[in-house]
């Protein structure tokens, strides 16, 4: 199945507000329905493909037969852009400025590499394309013509080691395919982003993604052991064991590039045993700062939780902690801050870290809300994407952003954005509600997730690129990372570099152009076109 061409995920499980909330947004934030008719995908009219023949023709031969080459109008719109809220705003206007001239579908290692040359050949660039989930602007290369690699036939399990506890998965696999093969064999990867359902393990790995379980069993870049590339130039093959002091590790070279440096053809990863059980559950705390110091203290001196979320006043009050409930009751939303622990493994481990975790919380002030607040959360934990189309369907506008930084850093931090968003969208006669939970944690530090909900204005991206302009320019001035995990793309880029340095950026460049001499893999993501 495809994803919603103007939208996020399955079209059966999009559904559009409620009346009540539709005029609380009215109220609160003076959104203005929306009074243009909405595009259809018959109406799309992409601008027609200008490469020729011949390079259709090489494309064909090198993935096997033409129906492997995709340039009709529909699927060249499903392959326009991610799904960022600018994204689909622009799209939903009518804008396909963005198009790839075709749709190649490769089914190996082999075949990606021979597309690499057809494309060098004809000078067309080359765009990964796993889910189609980035929010980064990381489909939006800057130049024209160029096709979208679709990896969806690359899609296997390739090996799995029980002894070493190893899974060689395909790129093009989707993340509860991954999961249901794995568990077939009695094990899980652990990685659940909002983006699960879409989402896929090239994408996870060149976006350096970060599950909501990631207190349990890390990073997706942290899962990874070895990785096969792709590229104009060759093959590059790393990991041939758990670690190693034999020079700089290309792993991480590789992990984080965004397809600006080659197309990943194989992830090689860390297994784990499959859960007997999972337990979820609610805690509050009267302010964000005390329940900070909580999820500190669990992060730092354990026992550390599988899942671990804190939600500020304002996204506890919203409902946003249970993301199908946006809108909710706001009697069943008190006062304070709500926390989300997760607990995953054998039914007696579980039950030692909950009660050990449980003392941890209760001398930091929490009050245990039970197992309702944590099962409403597991049950609703991948659709906020759906109400997010929904409130713009409505004439709202809904974004999120997302940085990360040291624990002494995180409360100055989280201050410093909510007041760019807020000045700025305030100043644009927007007031926005601006939330915020922290949706990661670590020793030394935690992220930060912020959700944006305002009118529209009307421009609604203009209206929005100078409050992600001063959202970015705080992240950098309070210390904190561009970008957590939704990787880099376009929108962040230029803070990227910023953040690299210039002696940094010019290392990356020098990789680039050796592994990439054209310049042909996803121009101006990750880093400026020369």
């Amino acid at each position: 199945m495809d994803m919603l061409w103007n939208g996020w995920g399955d079209p059966a499980k999009a559904a559009p507000l409620p009346d009540s909330v539709t005029a609380l947004l009215r109220d609160l934030l003076g959104v203005k329905p929306r009074t243009t008719p909405a595009l259809t995908l018959e109406d799309a009219a992409p601008p027609a493909p200008t490469a020729g023949p011949a390079a259709f023709e090489a494309l064909a031969e090198a993935v096997g037969g033409d129906e492997h080459v995709r340039t009709d109008d529909e699927s060249r719109v499903r392959h326009t852009r991610g799904k960022s809220t600018p994204d689909l705003l622009r799209i939903r206007a009518g804008d396909f400025s963005d198009v790839p001239q075709a749709v190649v579908l490769p089914a190996s290692h082999d075949e990606v590499l021979a597309v690499l040359r057809a494309c060098a050949a004809h000078g067309l660039a080359v765009v990964p394309f796993g889910g189609g989930t980035s929010v980064v602007g990381g489909l939006a290369p800057q130049r024209s013509a160029f096709v979208a690699l679709d990896l969806r036939r690359m899609n296997g399990l390739l090996d799995l080691d029980p002894v070493s506890r190893t899974a060689v998965l395909q790129p093009g696999l989707r993340a509860p395919e991954a999961e249901a093969l794995l568990a077939e064999r009695g094990f899980t990867l652990g990685h659940f982003p909002q983006s699960f359902e879409w989402a896929t393990i090239g994408g996870f790995a060149a976006a350096r993604s970060s599950g909501q379980a990631s207190a349990g069993y890390g990073r997706f870049d942290e899962m990874v052991l070895g990785l096969t590339l792709a590229t104009p130039e060759g093959t590059i093959e790393t990991g041939r064991a758990p670690r190693s002091a034999a020079g700089p590790d290309l792993r991480q070279l590789i992990l984080g590039s965004e397809g600006a440096f080659g197309v990943i053809t194989s992830v090689t990863v860390r297994i784990r045993p499959l859960p007997q059980v999972r337990v979820y559950e609610g805690w509050r705390f009267a302010s964000f700062e005390e329940g900070t110091a909580a999820l500190r203290r669990l992060a730092q001196d354990g026992p550390r939780p599988t899942v671990l979320r804190l939600s500020d006043e304002t996204e506890t009050l919203i409902g946003l902690a249970q993301p199908d409930a946006i809108g909710g009751d706001p009697a069943q939303n008190a006062a304070g801050c709500q926390v989300i622990t997760g607990y995953e493994g054998t039914p007696e481990d579980t039950a030692q870290r909950r009660e050990q975790a449980a003392a941890v919380l209760t001398a930091c002030g929490g009050t245990l809300l039970g197992a309702e607040p944590g099962e409403r959360w597991a049950h609703g934990r991948y659709s906020a994407p759906y109400l997010r189309d929904a409130l713009l369907d409505v004439g709202a506008f809904a974004e999120t952003l997302e940085t990360a930084a040291f624990w002494s850093r995180v409360p100055d931090l989280y201050r410093a954005v909510r007041t760019a968003l807020t000045d700025t969208l305030t100043e644009a006669g927007t007031p926005p509600l601006v939330m915020c939970h922290i949706s990661h944690v670590y020793e030394n530090g935690a992220s930060l997730y912020f959700t944006v909900v305002s009118a529209q204005g009307e421009d609604p991206v203009a209206h929005w690129e100078p409050a992600k302009h001063a959202a970015n320019e705080a992240v950098l001035a309070a210390g904190g990372t561009i970008s957590h995990h939704h990787g880099v793309g376009t929108d962040h880029r230029d803070w990227y570099v910023r953040e690299a340095g210039p002696l940094g950026v010019s290392a990356l460049r020098a990789v680039k152009r050796r592994l990439d001499p054209e310049g042909l893999l996803n121009p101006g993501v990750l880093l400026p076109t020369d």
